[in-house]
């Protein structure tokens, strides 16, 4: 699923963050993208990964089904597009029904 946000890219980012956190989701690690390219002397847009979820409610998931944590924890892709604009791309979670056996 892929959304066009309202906000520019840095605002979005911090945004999703303080959402998630409010909300009891841990921010697992923070993937900056551009930042890897221009350790490389390459040039990306701002492209970030944010990587999240609860302990609590992936826990017994993973417990009943060991090979879920290939679905977990959960990610969300921040990057910038053509015109500045801003999008937002994550998998819902609907999308994880069934897998694994559960």
């Amino acid at each position: 699923m892929r959304l066009e946000s309202n906000y520019p890219f840095a605002v979005t980012l911090a945004r999703l963050r303080s959402t998630l956190e409010a909300r009891g989701f841990r921010i697992f690690a923070t993937i900056d993208h551009r930042g890897a390219a221009q350790s490389v002397e390459m040039v990306m847009p701002p492209t970030t990964v944010l990587i999240y979820g609860d302990p609590r409610s992936g826990t017994p998931l993973m417990l009943s089904a060991p090979d879920f944590a290939l679905e977990l924890p959960l990610r969300l892709l921040v990057r910038e597009g053509e015109h500045g604009k801003t999008y937002v791309t994550y998998n819902p979670a609907a999308s994880l029904e069934g897998k694994h056996g559960l």
